[in-house]
């Protein structure tokens, strides 16, 4: 299982040299939210346009979840305080990213429109979704397991 995180390139190119990542979102470190936030491939498009449209220069980081969970880093599927019920659960990532869960990186930004831009062009939650299978053809990760 895949899920996906918005990284600042800066962020992303310390954590390169650290050998691990340890950002919870835009200005807020794992040490003081005591997650990472992550998301899904439908969730990311909202993420990106209510959080990162004036964001600069992004990276997507695609992460493996049982690379994750290996390195003593759990991922737990929670609603967000204060959103919804409706808005569904988003996974988190109790603590740091080893850069080695990290499968994939993609040079990302968000338009003036708020819409996720990968290579040159925006994209869809359904583009999205071939990141979060393995090349080997696994399973989706289009959301939390079955309870």
């Amino acid at each position: 299982m895949r899920i996906l995180h918005l990284a600042l390139a800066a962020d992303w190119d310390a954590a390169v040299r650290a050998g691990r990542y340890e950002v919870s979102t835009r200005g807020v470190s794992l040490a003081q939210e005591g997650f990472v936030h992550a998301s899904t491939a439908e969730q990311l498009p909202g993420v990106a346009a209510a959080f990162y449209r004036d964001a600069g220069p992004l990276v997507l980081l695609v992460l493996d979840v049982g690379a994750l969970e290996a390195a003593g880093s759990p991922v737990r599927w929670e609603v967000p305080d204060g959103a919804p019920p409706a808005s569904g659960a988003f996974p988190h990532v109790y603590g740091p990213v080893p850069v080695a869960a990290v499968v994939d990186r993609l040079p990302a930004a968000v338009d003036d429109d708020g819409r996720l831009v990968l290579g040159g062009r925006p994209v869809s939650a359904a583009e999205l979704d071939a990141l979060e299978r393995p090349s080997t053809g696994g399973a989706s990760a289009a959301g939390p397991p079955a309870r």
